[in-house]
């Protein structure tokens, strides 16, 4: 019996729909044209960017005053708290560009900046995966950033003959147990950093085995092709040419 013959599916094909009426036609292009609701959304964080912007510029204003008030006797631990706040401020502000960017190229609408100097590199190959990797990694920066100034703060919070309450440097009080859960809840970031990298590592895989079985060449026969037939009644001569001109050999 002879078995029938099977379609190989190519993602080069278009998609097949089945015959829409007008009512479910209109109510595609509603539900497709509803992700514009987004956009005020990445507008707001706009703002909120606009708002770490001065909370920058105030905590280096008064880093700017801590240093001039008594230039002689600075703390070093001070100064580098004033430090990992800012730059705590400028790694949110990142994590919100990569939000407002990366979140309205892959669910609103492409951003037609193709061949422009400042293009980031990132953006080039962004989608939901690449993007939940990267926020996944920036959220690690900051909760780093957060634990080092707890370590500097605490001092030395456990040591034998320390109470189980200390006050920081900048007056906030820290635990024991507070500490400790800080240290879990960003091991819990970095392990679910890792699941993201391995599930976007193993979809590419995936994706890079289908395409090779789709795009599988065919095993065709190349027939040879036949030489031009020599016209009757030519003679074969031979020679060599010299300066462009064929000299027959006697």
């Amino acid at each position: 019996m002879a078995s029938s013959p099977q379609t190989t599916v190519t993602p080069s094909q278009q998609r097949q729909y089945r015959p829409q009426t007008a009512w479910v036609k209109s109510v595609g292009y509603l539900i497709f044209f509803s992700r514009w609701l987004q956009a005020p959304l990445y507008l707001g964080l706009i703002i909120a960017q606009l708002v770490y912007v001065v909370v920058f510029v105030i905590e280096l204003v008064h880093l700017i005053e801590t240093v001039l008030k008594d230039p002689l006797h600075i703390e070093e631990s001070v100064i580098m708290l004033s430090v990992l706040g800012l730059i705590d401020v400028v790694m949110i502000a990142n994590l919100l560009i990569m939000v407002i960017i990366g979140g309205y190229e892959t669910f609103v609408s492409k951003i037609d900046i193709e061949g422009h100097p400042d293009q980031p590199e990132w953006l080039s190959h962004v989608n939901a995966n690449v993007l939940k990797v990267k926020l996944a990694m920036a959220i690690i920066g900051i909760s780093s950033i957060h634990l080092l100034k707890t370590f500097i703060e605490v001092g030395d919070l456990g040591a034998p003959g320390s109470n189980n309450e200390e006050e920081s440097l900048t007056g906030d009080v820290y635990t024991g147990d507070g500490v400790f859960w800080q240290v879990i809840i960003h091991t819990v970031f970095i392990l679910s950093a890792i699941a993201l990298a391995l599930i976007d590592r193993m979809s590419q895989n995936h994706g890079a085995s289908a395409r090779s079985l789709t795009h599988k060449p065919s095993d065709q026969v190349v027939e040879p092709v036949d030489p031009s037939p020599v016209p009757q009644g030519a003679v074969a001569v031979s020679g060599y040419i010299i300066d462009g001109k064929f000299v027959e050999q006697r």
